[in-house]
């Protein structure tokens, strides 16, 4: 009896041991699949982010390209047009040219430098993006104020954060986006930019005082989406407010992300 005892006593051992090394390997393989299931999500939510990036920087290129486009056929085109129609009037006329004429001459010359000038900020807001992308938001503001005749009040609070380069451009982005989406739809002629940094969050609000819109009825046409995916994408919350007094557009984006970054 004692012998039937003891081969029992190996076979249930046995039993359970062998049941507690498939437990194990089922535990082992399980959390390996997680594993690479998460190492795979990563990689691709890594490979998002970079297409997301690169599309970002060739958006900024375009935006870059057509602002300096418009610049040279509105602005700097007309100017030069207008110098040298005024210099053809004084040549066909056979007159000595009188020191009045020159100075609305040298008038135009200077309007076209000034013009030239704004062209070249425009030409080497990559450099600045590298640097400040709050210096660059300050120059699209100056431009549009000079070129639109458009006012805006510009309002800093608290010290300019540390943020990734990374995630700078997603940054201006979604400002140009909304900025872009005001001066197309809101008809507003007064902007208003607050960028603060409180605590733990950075904040960039833009503000128009236009006709506003519908968020129940709004669609995807004038890139709200994509300010809300590069959002996401860089951890930080869009919120977007409109009614019949003016839309306002709030980025917050926790710092505790830039240690992350």
């Amino acid at each position: 009896m004692e012998r039937k005892e003891i081969q029992l006593l190996v076979i249930s051992l046995g039993i359970v041991f062998l049941t507690l090394l498939i437990i194990l390997l089922v535990i082992f393989f399980y959390f390996l699949k997680k594993k690479n299931t998460y190492l795979v999500e990563k990689m691709e939510s890594e490979l998002y982010f970079q297409s997301e990036l690169i599309k970002t920087r060739i958006e900024i290129k375009d935006q870059t390209l057509s602002e300096i486009s418009k610049e040279l056929h509105d602005n700097i085109g007309q100017i030069i047009s207008v110098g040298i129609m005024q210099l053809n009037i004084y040549l066909d006329s056979g007159k000595s040219i009188k020191a009045n004429e020159l100075q609305d001459l040298k008038e135009i010359l200077a309007k076209s430098l000034d013009e030239i000038r704004i062209l070249s900020r425009i030409i080497n807001k990559d450099n600045l993006l590298q640097s400040n992308f709050i210096e660059a938001i300050k120059q699209d503001l100056e431009r549009i104020k000079k070129l639109k005749n458009i006012q805006y009040k510009y309002n800093l609070t608290g010290e300019i954060p540390k943020i990734s380069r990374e995630h700078d451009l997603f940054i201006y982005r979604i400002f140009q986006e909304a900025l872009h989406n005001s001066l197309k739809h809101s008809h507003s002629d007064l902007f208003e930019v607050n960028i603060s940094t409180v605590n733990t969050v950075f904040r960039l609000e833009i503000k128009d005082f236009g006709i506003g819109y519908d968020a129940s009825q709004i669609n995807s046409g004038i890139g709200l989406n994509n300010m809300k995916l590069r959002a996401k994408l860089i951890g930080a919350n869009l919120i977007m407010e409109s009614d019949s007094s003016g839309t306002t557009v709030t980025l917050e984006y926790p710092l505790t992300l830039t240690n992350e970054t």
